[in-house]
């Protein structure tokens, strides 16, 4: 690895610091404010050269997003919660998965995606992810390819993301919520395609979105 100039080296080692305090990264504000550096720009361009030299990788979508690389696993403790990912989720058209979610996935060989409490409410119980397929959330920052958490839930509020199992179908889908009447409108998150509508009836809602993780390669 290339040497750090001393800022970047004392930024790295808060970060240390901050996740064995804390059992999570800091955010950019954090870092900012504990080494009194003049503006988030500065944080994040320090950063963007600390992840270039292989110290750290990043996660641009979440506010605590920073990972660091040679991190001893065991220091991060019990603390970190592995949820099962159980499949995988149209984010266009839906696809067809069996329609019990939770009994996919979750026997000894079974992805699982680890994360700190903060991430999903401190409360793992009804938690699971799924593997996203297609580019109709891509407005809600979801792409192909990235793992969404979801708490199991079988209602929603209007507009809150949610995967949704249509029974006629045999599909599911993940989108926004609509209730309309005795009809249901699953809204893409993208300008260039069209809503589903459906019945009310026909919708059995699965789960509410917790957050959205993106693999760095």
């Amino acid at each position: 690895m290339k040497p750090l100039t001393g800022r970047q080296q004392s930024i790295l080692d808060y970060i240390a610091r901050f996740m064995d305090d804390n059992d999570y990264p800091p955010t950019i504000r954090d870092i900012q404010a504990e080494l009194t550096i003049s503006s988030t720009s500065v944080v994040d361009y320090n950063l963007k050269v600390i992840e270039e030299r292989g110290y750290i990788r990043r996660n641009r979508n979440i506010s605590r997003g920073i990972e660091l690389v040679q991190r001893d696993r065991s220091r991060r403790g019990s603390s970190m919660l592995s949820i099962p990912i159980v499949g995988q989720i149209a984010a266009g058209l839906p696809i067809p998965v069996p329609g019990d979610l939770e009994s996919m996935g979750t026997g000894e060989d079974a992805d699982v995606l680890e994360v700190g409490p903060e991430l999903i409410g401190g409360n793992p119980a009804g938690v699971f992810a799924l593997r996203v397929r297609g580019h109709s959330m891509v407005d809600a920052l979801i792409n192909d390819g990235d793992i969404v958490v979801l708490r199991r839930q079988e209602t929603a509020q209007n507009g809150e993301t949610v995967a949704v199992w249509l029974r006629e179908e045999r599909e599911t889908t993940l989108k926004k919520f609509f209730l309309e009447g005795e009809n249901v409108r699953l809204q893409p998150a993208n300008v260039t395609m069209e809503p589903i509508y459906t019945r009310a009836d026909n919708v059995e809602i699965q789960g509410k979105l917790v957050s959205v993780h993106r693999s760095i390669s």
